[in-house]
């Protein structure tokens, strides 16, 4: 294993890749909970934390977990075992595991999130849908590109359901016309949608949208949620490859436990 990489070293490398002013007001992204001089044995990767992905964790002998989003999401006004945020909180300073996440910065971030979202789906000339810099920080809401080639609505919805492994994806009326741009946001992303029909993109995935801001666009735009657990899936792959890029190696792990809470009948 490489010698001596500590926790600060690898966070650093993380808010390098996503600067942690790119975060929005309201996220809490960065260290959760740990002491940033260790030395790491060892990282699991994850979206959420559970208190199974921390027995994970201890199980592999990894004192970092690095998560997308945080713990520690909203104040705690003390720590018992009434919640699973509080359990997990006790279990990890237990045993002497740091927590760090990164969230609404990675999604921000040039290549984080919505940028591999648009990999994975064979996007081009790929830029930020809404420029959000943070000062000299390049940062942006979304991203909008466009498919090699012209797909109608329907190949183009099932392409999008067997990609990112999504049980039931909602949409509205399909399109009548070709699709060509694509904007994209992982998440909740319901707030970029007003942005991508003034872009005039054929379409719009997000990963969840209430259910009154579907109304209105029939013939518009197609719009896609695939969950948001599905739309964030691949931030692991950039945990690692910023990780493996540090420390060559370290022993990293993504996580084998299914953290998504909803489940499909």
């Amino acid at each position: 294993m490489d010698k001596s990489i500590t926790i600060r070293e690898i966070t650093s490398a993380l808010e390098q890749f996503a600067p942690l002013p790119l975060q929005e007001s309201y996220d809490n992204a960065g260290l959760q909970c740990g002491l940033t001089e260790t030395e790491v044995s060892g990282v699991l990767l994850c979206l959420d934390v559970t208190e199974d992905v921390l027995q994970e964790a201890i199980d592999l002998d990894c004192n970092l977990i690095v998560c997308h989003h945080p713990m520690l999401f909203r104040p705690i006004k003390h720590v018992t075992d009434h919640t699973q945020v509080e359990r997990c909180l006790r279990m990890a300073i237990k045993n002497d595991l740091a927590i760090y996440a990164a969230h609404t910065n990675l999604d921000k971030a040039l290549d984080g999130v919505n940028y591999r979202m648009a990999q994975r789906l064979g996007l081009t000339d790929v830029q930020f849908l809404e420029p959000a810099n943070a000062g000299e920080v390049q940062g942006g809401n979304g991203v909008v590109g466009f498919l090699p080639q012209a797909e109608d609505a329907l190949q183009l919805l099932q392409r999008v359901k067997q990609i990112f492994g999504v049980e039931a994806l909602q949409h509205n009326q399909l399109l009548e016309r070709p699709i060509r741009s694509v904007a994209l946001c992982g998440g909740a992303g319901a707030d970029l949608l007003d942005t991508a029909v003034s872009a005039e993109v054929d379409a719009f995935i997000t990963g969840e949208m209430s259910y009154h801001r579907w109304f209105g666009h029939e013939q518009q735009l197609q719009i896609a949620a695939i969950g948001h657990y599905e739309s964030e899936q691949y931030t692991r792959e950039i945990f690692r490859e910023i990780i493996e890029e540090l420390a060559p190696a370290m022993p990293v792990y993504d996580t084998q436990v299914y953290t998504n809470p909803i489940h499909i009948l």
